[in-house]
């Protein structure tokens, strides 16, 4: 399915629940779509199984999924899964197209190349770029490190824009044709600076010229009457979506991926 054929399915198909999702915060559903001749696994995120935050509005988790989703599809990276806003058997909630978990953040798609590893070393090898120390028993430390990814870097500054505060590993899916894809946005779009992440590899570094250009059309886009801006102010609050807009200038201004601010834990706390 093409993009805009999954978005179709997932808004106008019949949900059916066939699980809940264990582990998660959150209510998430496991369900099954189908809509004419087609149909998908999907997740539904119901916004009453939401729980409340200290540090966001009740509620509306769920519409911060689906802003995720319209700012990686404007990118054009296809970082977020296809989601959608609906009514679904316990009320409106997020719909996410299921990304088939055979291969999590520790592998790609031929299970032979990692994306996260703790080394014992001191600086990270070829390949590689250094998050930090973490504790791993009593008195030992190890270095947490991210591979030095094209994928993964699209993804660092697509978080800096949307100012993810839970990039966590378990939060990386590899699927086939080498396809990343993230997941769990629901704690993104916050007015003050709420970046953590895993992906500190390039903080500091100078951005692509890939993302640069990126930047520049999501700065279009995010203008005036910009599809971007009017899909946006559907889904988030006004000073939200000038937080948006605020970060991307930033970062065009600088041209350099962000660096921890110092007011916020850096790394989600569990990582994975």
């Amino acid at each position: 399915m093409t993009g805009q054929e999954a978005e179709e399915l997932l808004r106008e198909g019949a949900l059916t629940v066939e699980g809940r999702i264990p582990d998660a915060s959150n209510a998430v559903l496991y369900c099954s779509v189908s809509h004419q001749e087609r149909s998908a696994h999907c997740v539904y995120k119901p916004v009453e199984g939401e729980r409340p935050l200290w540090d966001f509005p009740d509620g509306n988790l769920a519409r911060r999924e689906v802003a995720a989703y319209e700012v990686s599809r404007a990118t054009g990276w296809g970082l977020v899964p296809p989601t959608v806003l609906r009514d679904g058997p316990l009320g409106e909630g997020m719909v996410q197209l299921w990304i088939e978990p055979g291969h999590h953040s520790d592998q790609d798609d031929e299970g032979d190349g990692a994306l996260l590893a703790l080394v014992e070393d001191e600086e990270p090898g070829p390949g590689w770029k250094a998050v930090g120390f973490a504790q791993v028993g009593p008195g030992r430390t190890a270095l947490l490190v991210h591979a030095d990814d094209q994928r993964l870097r699209r993804l660092a500054v697509l978080d800096a824009v949307i100012n993810n505060g839970d990039r966590k590993g378990g939060h990386l899916l590899t699927a086939p044709q080498s396809r990343l894809y993230a997941i769990d946005h629901g704690v993104s779009f916050h007015t003050e600076n709420k970046l953590r992440t895993l992906l500190w590899g390039w903080a500091g570094e100078e951005l692509p010229e890939e993302a640069v250009r990126v930047l520049r059309h999501l700065e279009r886009d995010l203008s005036g009457d910009g599809e971007l801006a009017v899909r946006l102010a559907e889904l988030l609050t006004a000073p939200e979506v000038d937080a948006v807009r605020a970060r991307v200038a930033e970062l065009l201004r600088s041209g350099r991926h962000p660096v921890p601010s110092g007011d916020w834990p850096a790394v989600p706390w569990p990582p994975i």
